[in-house]
């Protein structure tokens, strides 16, 4: 048993394309993977937008709260003392602060993990407005015929959107044999798709799984017949004025698929872009680029079908207020939108260190 283990183990590590080796020589995520990755280009704006900055800006870095180990410090001290590399605090269109550190600095790439979800969630509505799709209650068979069979053909768009589709994935990132890291270091997801089964029955309870909008990534690509970076730069990239180039890691680099549980890479700027998309209910100057029905609709919990208080269509609500909500992903990336006080915080960082940033960021608001 003990030989059998050693010989797989070598096999991997010898073969580069496997990805347990990738797994162990990476060392796990970071956020300058999209270095190693194939990847799908999006270009900056023809028309960049640009955020106004404060004849104050960064005085806020004076301000006094509470640090994550207790003690009161500046937010300057705070986030000194965080692996953050970058941190943005906007204002009905302000910049109020914005620092870099580690050598990053405004067009700087930073993996966004898990806060693709929430853009993936964003280019359904818009394919549901265009026509490409007809509703969040059709199967996912409609738009897969691979995975036909009984348990998949009651899984439908709304039950991946909401984390509650049943299928069978394991999110476990620090385990090279998990789902997570066949999907994040592997080089075919399509077949790793076909591969996929239903654990339980759709609608029955909220399960957290990336194996979810990788599937709604694929129906995006059938439905529109365009690659999802297209689809993206076509839609929302190039109309909210992006500053700087992006990309989408892919799992390979002929006919490659977008990653799209994970994996946008882009600058902080460009991140806070999204977030005054959904502030302004999906509207852009004027261009109503998300109907403002699906941005209500992403951001109100709801408990039918397995739902819970506290997610909705990829983006994560505050269970307390419902007044706010957020884009996170692993290692402490935030995009935190607060549409009363028309306030979009960033943050990217090497590590959250299990730091409670929803914290700091309430802290933030209030004296705000």
């Amino acid at each position: 048993m003990k030989k059998n283990i050693v010989l797989i183990l070598i096999c991997c590590f010898v073969l580069s394309s496997c990805k347990t080796y990738r797994f162990f020589y990476r060392n796990l995520a970071e956020i300058t993977d999209y270095k190693f990755f194939a990847r799908h280009s999006l270009n900056h704006s023809t028309e960049p937008f640009h955020f106004i900055y404060s004849n104050q800006l960064n005085v806020l870095g004076n301000l006094k709260v509470k640090g994550f180990n207790g003690d009161s410090s500046s937010l300057d001290i705070v986030l000194e003392q965080s692996p953050s590399v970058a941190f943005l605090i906007i204002r009905r269109d302000t910049i109020l602060y914005e620092k870099y550190w580690d050598k990053y600095n405004d067009s700087s790439w930073v993996a966004s993990f898990s806060m693709a979800k929430s853009y993936i969630s964003a280019l359904i509505g818009i394919a549901i407005k265009e026509g490409f799709i007809k509703s969040v209650e059709e199967p996912i068979t409609n738009y897969l015929p691979e995975l036909m069979g009984a348990a998949f053909r009651k899984v439908t768009i709304k039950h991946l959107l909401q984390m509650t589709s049943g299928i069978k994935f394991t999110e476990r990132y620090y385990n090279p044999f998990s789902d997570a890291a066949k999907f994040y270091y592997g080089t075919n997801l399509r077949k790793s798709i076909e591969d996929m089964k239903v654990e339980y029955e759709p609608g029955i309870k909220f399960e957290y799984k990336s194996g979810n909008p990788q599937l709604l990534g694929l129906i995006i690509e059938r439905a529109t017949k365009r690659t999802v970076t297209e689809y993206l730069q076509e839609k929302i990239w190039q109309p909210i004025g992006a500053e700087f180039d992006a990309s989408w890691s892919t799992d390979r680099k002929t006919n490659g698929l977008e990653k799209t549980f994970c994996c946008l890479n882009a600058s902080a700027r460009d991140f806070a872009k999204f977030g005054r998309l959904y502030l302004k209910d999906g509207n852009w100057n004027g261009a109503q680029l998300i109907p403002a029905s699906w941005v209500k609709e992403s951001t109100t919990p709801t408990l039918i079908e397995g739902g819970v208080n506290y997610y909705k269509y990829q983006w994560w609500i505050n269970r307390c207020s419902s007044h706010d909500f957020s884009c996170d992903g692993l290692l402490g990336q935030r995009i935190f939108v607060y549409p009363e006080k028309q306030i979009i915080i960033v943050r990217l960082g090497k590590n959250d260190r299990n730091q409670n940033y929803f914290k700091l960021f309430g802290q933030l608001i209030h004296l705000l």
